[in-house]
């Protein structure tokens, strides 16, 4: 089986980002990580080929998943048969936000 051309538009450190790359090693994936956030470039990049600004975006064999988990992109490698189904457990969530976007992260402030 040849392994899929994946190009990933991640965050450093969000939870989402780190879902993709935890698939990624799963399965022994090769791919370009593209820093969305220290680079620029590769922000505007994603935001162009994906239609929206929203991450991680991951190019796989040139068609874009926007706004995807490592779950989703899972799902889509597996239904596209670009991959194996293994039993081996990922090494992170595939399917968590940012910690800033997790519930209970920020208090809520009511003013009156």
């Amino acid at each position: 089986m040849n392994k899929p051309k994946i190009v990933a538009y991640l965050k450093p450190t969000c939870g989402w980002s780190q879902g993709v790359r935890a698939i990624m090693r799963k399965y022994d994936l090769e791919f370009e990580d593209r820093d969305i956030i220290n680079d620029p470039l590769q922000r505007q990049e994603m935001i162009e080929k994906s239609g929206q600004m929203l991450s991680p975006c991951v190019e796989v064999n040139g068609r874009m998943l926007a706004d995807v988990s490592g779950e989703e992109v899972e799902t889509y490698l597996l239904a596209n048969q670009l991959i194996t189904a293994n039993d081996q457990a990922p090494d992170a969530p595939t399917n968590q936000p940012c910690a800033h976007e997790m519930p209970g992260a920020a208090p809520m402030q009511f003013h009156r």
